[in-house]
């Protein structure tokens, strides 16, 4: 029997950008989500730039970077996943986070966390192996995922401006109602809750 949990919107949505590139098209793409969630969600940058390299020597010791960055994703009701395709796989710097962040064992962040995944690259589905990567790693990390629809946003000159509005009035609608869905989505996963 379910039980009705007592959050309820506004939510809170930390994103992750898997570049660390200051002019990534991904960074370009996560400013524009931003303006197109709906008011209920409340967006706030998760940075990964910082973290070390992850080994487990430091997992009787986290730095402090680290406790951070793991209270930042407690902080949160959601996550969000931005990132680009590295070799047919995500950057090395989000895998090293989501490690951070799953560690020490039993302290994993994104238990129960509802996420999300989308992409850019300048070819037409160039984030699509990454993403079913970062969705193996997520499902492994306990994370209720949205799984549809998937968006692997192609990013064409001038599709993004300056002011991060998105030019194409198409792709402008999709991700709208992208992010529309991922409301929907976060209240399915927050409001009903199995019984343990």
């Amino acid at each position: 029997m379910p039980t009705i949990h007592e959050h309820e919107p506004p939510y809170s949505v930390g994103y992750f950008i898997g570049s660390l590139a200051s002019a990534s098209i991904n960074r370009q793409l996560a400013g524009a989500l931003v303006k197109l969630a709906p008011a209920e969600l409340e967006m706030r940058e998760i940075p990964i730039r910082d973290l070390p390299l992850y080994s487990y020597d430091y997992d009787d010791d986290y730095p402090e970077v680290a406790r951070s960055f793991k209270q930042a994703i407690a902080d949160v009701d959601a996550v969000l996943f931005v990132t680009p395709e590295y070799n047919r796989s995500i950057p090395g710097a989000l895998k090293n986070a989501i490690d951070w962040a799953s560690r020490p064992y039993g302290e994993n962040a994104f238990t129960g966390k509802p996420s999300a995944v989308i992409g850019g690259s300048i070819g037409a589905i160039g984030t699509a192996v990454a993403q079913q990567n970062l969705r193996s790693v997520l499902s492994f990390c306990n994370s209720p995922q949205m799984n549809a629809p998937e968006a692997y946003i192609q990013i064409t000159p001038g599709l993004i401006a300056d002011d991060g509005m998105i030019t194409n009035e198409g792709t402008e609608t999709f991700l709208r109602d992208w992010m529309g869905d991922f409301l929907t989505f976060i209240t399915r996963v927050l409001t009903v809750v199995p019984q343990r």
